[in-house]
C-alpha cells in the first residue's frame, strides 16, 4: 500500500469545479433524509434460528463463511479477518433529498463480531450466544448510524450531554493559497472534535478538539466517529501500524484492521462484484499525488439506478452524505469519484 505522507492544503482537480455544482443541486433538491423500512415486514419466525438448525458454506474470493437458513437462504456473511457481519433483514430505504435523488434500498444489516471471524468459530461458544441474538436485532447497524449524521439528521444527547449525533460538518473554511481566489474547507477534523471533548487513546496519547471545529469531522475522521467511537472498533492517533483504525484515509488502506478487498494497484479496479455493504472504499482524487489514498468512505450499496454508491464526508458537501455534491457517488461510471476510486477494506 502507498504510504507516503501526504501534503495537505493544497487543492485537487474536485476542489475547482465542484463548488458552484454543489450550491446549485443543494438549491434544487431541498430535503431532508429518510431511513425507513420499506414495508415488508420481517417474518415471524426468521427460518433456521432453532437450535442447530444454522448451515454453514465456505466460500472464496475473499475467504468466508456464509450462514444458511434451513432452507439455504443466506443469513449472514463472515469474512476471514475481518469483525465485520452482515446479516440479511428487512429491506431499508435510504434517501438524502437535499443531495441526490437515489434511492438505496438495501436489506443488509452491517455488524461488528466480538472478534475476528475465522474458518470454524460457529463452533465456538461465543458464537453460538451472539449469532442468534444479533440475527434477530433491529436496533441502529452501522449503515443506519451513519445516516445519522447527513442534513437533516435530529441532534442526539448522551447523559452527560454530549452531543453524539445529528448533522456533521466537514471542516472550517480555509483560502487557497494557490491564487485562483478559492476558498475550501479544511481537513483535520476528527471524531473528538464533532464531540467536542477531549478523548485518550489505548497507548495514553490524550487529544483534546479544537474549538472551531466542533460539529466537524473530515472522511477518515467520520470513518472513526462511525466505527471508532460508535460501534466500538479500537482507534489510535497516528497514521503508522497499530491497533485499530489510523487517523488518515492511506494509513486506514495500509494498516487498518480487517483485510484487504481490492489492492491498491494505483489504477481503477476491474471489477467491484467482491464488495459488500460496510466496506471501506479509497480514493485518490489529486492530480499532483495521483497515487496517494486521499479519501475513504463506506460503501453502502447498489441504488436505484443500479450503482454502487458510497459514503463519505466531502467537503464541497460539507459534511456527510451518499449523495452527489461535487461529484456523483457511484463507484463505477466515469464520475470524479469513481475514476479516483482504487482500493476497499473490509474492518
Amino acid at each position: 500500500m502507498h504510504n507516503t505522507t501526504p501534503r495537505s492544503g493544497a487543492p485537487s482537480r474536485r476542489n475547482v469545479l465542484g463548488m458552484v455544482a454543489g450550491a446549485g443541486l443543494l438549491a434544487a433538491l431541498a430535503g431532508e433524509l429518510t431511513i425507513a423500512l420499506s414495508g415488508e415486514d420481517p417474518p415471524s419466525d426468521i427460518p433456521g434460528t432453532g437450535a442447530g438448525a444454522f448451515r454453514y458454506e465456505r466460500t472464496s474470493s475473499p475467504d468466508r463463511t456464509l450462514v444458511l437458513a434451513d432452507d439455504g437462504s443466506v443469513l449472514a456473511t463472515l469474512t476471514d479477518g475481518a469483525r465485520t457481519a452482515v446479516f440479511t433483514g428487512p429491506f431499508r430505504n435510504f434517501t438524502e433529498p437535499s443531495a441526490t435523488r437515489a434511492v438505496v434500498r438495501s436489506n443488509s444489516w452491517v455488524r461488528l463480531m466480538p472478534t475476528a471471524w475465522a474458518r470454524g468459530q460457529e463452533t465456538s461458544a461465543w458464537f453460538r450466544t451472539w449469532f442468534p441474538r444479533t440475527l434477530a436485532n433491529r436496533g441502529p447497524d452501522v449503515l443506519g448510524v451513519a445516516m445519522e449524521y447527513l442534513t437533516g439528521a435530529p441532534d442526539r444527547f448522551n447523559s452527560d450531554g454530549v452531543r453524539y449525533a445529528g448533522r456533521a460538518r466537514y471542516g472550517p473554511m480555509v483560502s487557497q493559497s494557490s491564487g485562483h481566489g478559492l476558498s475550501t474547507r479544511d481537513e483535520r477534523s476528527d471524531f473528538y472534535d464533532y464531540l467536542g471533548v477531549p478523548w485518550t487513546f489505548p497507548d495514553g496519547t490524550r487529544k483534546s478538539p479544537e474549538k472551531g471545529r466542533y460539529g466537524d469531522v473530515d472522511c477518515s475522521g467520520f470513518m472513526r466517529l462511525l466505527w471508532g467511537y460508535r460501534m466500538g472498533l479500537a482507534m489510535h492517533d497516528s497514521d503508522a501500524p497499530g491497533i485499530g483504525l489510523p487517523r488518515r484515509a492511506y494509513a486506514i488502506a495500509a494498516y487498518g484492521p480487517g483485510v484487504v478487498i481490492i489492492p491498491d494497484t494505483h489504477e481503477r479496479p476491474k471489477a467491484l462484484d467482491s464488495l459488500q455493504p460496510g466496506d471501506l472504499v479509497f480514493f485518490a482524487t489529486r492530480n499532483f499525488e495521483p497515487n496517494l489514498l486521499n479519501h475513504c468512505g463506506m460503501y453502502i450499496g447498489p441504488d436505484n439506478e443500479g450503482h454502487p454508491r458510497f459514503l463519505s464526508s466531502r467537503q464541497q458537501a460539507n459534511g456527510p452524505t451518499f449523495g452527489d455534491l461535487g461529484g456523483t457517488a457511484w463507484l463505477d461510471g466515469d464520475g470524479f469519484y469513481a475514476r479516483g476510486f482504487r482500493a476497499a477494506r473490509r474492518l
